[in-house]
């Protein structure tokens, strides 16, 4: 594809590298074809995780599916990701348990050209790591997460920080401190508050 030759590698606040992957959509039980330009005005998560028929990441898969009512409600399209063809993650999805009833997307990076260009790749086994990239409706990589092989994500801290970034997006003078939710107290970055975040934070 020679639309990657014009991107650098994935880079936090910058331009999501283009992607156009082949997808298998299990709602459907069918093929379909997913890119970038296609979501734009759309908060994206792109959730790589290593292998179909593997241990941890149908755990992970399986709470993503759950939050699917939030992740909607939110105006966020969620998309899973890894290296293996769309025949794998079709019969992944209809022998292992925990993905019954998977409601999103799974993108094919089979021939690893995203997986390289995002700078995920482990290039010994040809796999993808435990990523996950937040992007927002312009198009600018907000979030990217990588976790270690055997240890699986939680929704719901993604949940979170998707909030907090879409109250920012709202409110672009806004800082949020640890752990926002919503209607905690924000901050105002300003030299004024340099030294003294507490009274800001408690006045």
């Amino acid at each position: 594809m020679d639309e990657f030759i014009d991107f650098q590698l994935a880079k936090i606040d910058t331009k999501a590298p283009f992607f156009e992957l082949p997808a298998y959509n299990p709602q459907k039980d069918e093929e379909t074809n997913i890119s970038l330009d296609s979501l734009k005005g759309k908060w994206v998560v792109l959730f790589y995780y290593p292998a179909d028929f593997t241990f941890v990441c149908p755990t992970e898969l399986k709470d993503m599916a759950e939050k699917k009512d939030f992740f909607e409600k939110m105006g966020v399209e969620i998309f899973a990701a890894s290296t293996d063809t769309i025949f794998s993650h079709r019969a992944w999805v209809r022998h292992e348990k925990l993905m019954e009833n998977f409601p999103y997307c799974m993108l094919s990076d089979h021939n690893l050209e995203v997986a390289s260009v995002y700078n995920i790749l482990d290039e010994k086994t040809g796999i993808a790591w435990r990523w996950t990239f937040v992007i927002d409706p312009e198009g600018i990589i907000r979030v990217i997460e990588i976790t270690s092989g055997p240890l699986g994500r939680n929704s719901d801290e993604l949940i979170r920080k998707i909030a907090a970034l879409q109250y920012m997006s709202n409110n672009p003078w806004v800082a949020c401190p640890a752990k926002w939710v919503a209607w905690d107290k924000t901050l105002t970055p300003s030299i004024k508050i340099a030294g003294e975040v507490f009274e800001a934070l408690n006045n």
